[in-house]
């Protein structure tokens, strides 16, 4: 999980220098750093605006995916997203479409305490996205795919944590073989594909938006599901989570499935920013089983 190597530096100017090109009514707006992502620069413009850079050519298509789906996905959802509002275009000194987007005050919900309005509402936002997806939604090698097919990366990742003093791998071994023999889900649903604490925003306390929609693809909403596991503290708080949605049995199954895999794969980054939350989703999942 290291971060991709950028193609192409991106800093203030090279946003200042599109924005003057192409936007010249939203040049004078003050212009600061936000975020350097794994697919995106991040810029927020005046108080209302984020302009998205891609850092590499790999995320040009997820950024497309926004531009094309988000304004139609958006216009069913209850929370706040990024919608893109002004589509930049490639230039002699920057290779690829880029967007302007709305931005979305808050704070992420790596620390938040989800009360029964927010497990409410992310039931329903995801009961209102989680619709059968258009033939020609977007297809995703790693998001909404059948479970069983992440087993070689969960077995070399269990293999790694073997000696973890706070990693039971043998219960999780037996607990994934088992899990993947669930039912395979034959419909193809319009997910986010990548929800996590850092992708969901609070605002004055209370769910309010989600962002970063480059993976959107139609596939196995239990990807998305996997979710409840990674920001819900307690069992009561998930099954209430479940109810609300109307969640089939096997549908759980699948995204537990699916949270331990993200649980793994945080744990083995090794990374100090996703080795809490790789290890205390993996409780969670173990707590559930």
């Amino acid at each position: 999980m290291n971060q991709p190597r950028a193609e192409i530096q991106i800093d203030l100017s090279t946003a200042q220098r599109l924005l003057s090109s192409q936007f010249p009514e939203l040049a004078a707006l003050p212009l600061t750093l936000v975020d350097e992502g794994w697919d995106n620069v991040t810029f927020l413009l005046g108080t209302e605006y984020a302009v998205r850079l891609p850092r590499r050519e790999l995320a040009v298509p997820l950024l497309l995916h926004e531009q094309q789906w988000l304004p139609e996905l958006a216009a069913r959802l209850p929370l706040e997203v990024p919608l893109p509002i002004h589509l930049g275009q490639p230039d002699s000194n920057f290779p690829w479409p880029w967007s302007i987007v709305r931005w979305i005050p808050g704070t992420t919900t790596d620390a938040h305490d989800f009360s029964a309005a927010d497990v409410r509402l992310l039931a329903a936002t995801l009961q209102a996205l989680h619709q059968p997806a258009s033939s020609d939604a977007p297809e995703n090698p790693f998001r909404g795919i059948p479970l069983h097919t992440r087993t070689p990366g969960v077995t070399e990742r269990l293999a790694r944590q073997r000696n973890h003093p706070e990693v039971d791998a043998p219960r999780l071994a037996a607990l994934w073989e088992e899990l993947c023999s669930t039912p395979a889900s034959t419909d193809r649903i319009w997910l986010h594909g990548d929800l996590h604490p850092r992708n969901i925003i609070i605002r004055d306390g209370t769910l309010i938006g989600i962002i970063d929609w480059g993976d959107l693809n139609g596939g196995d909403a239990a990807t998305d599901l996997a979710c409840v596991w990674l920001l819900l503290d307690t069992a009561v708080k998930r099954q209430e989570f479940f109810t609300l949605y109307n969640a089939e049995p096997a549908q759980i199954r699948r995204a537990q499935g699916w949270a331990l895999h993200i649980g793994l794969t945080l744990l083995d980054s090794n990374k100090p920013r996703h080795v809490p939350l790789g290890l205390t989703t993996l409780q969670r999942v173990l707590e559930d089983a």
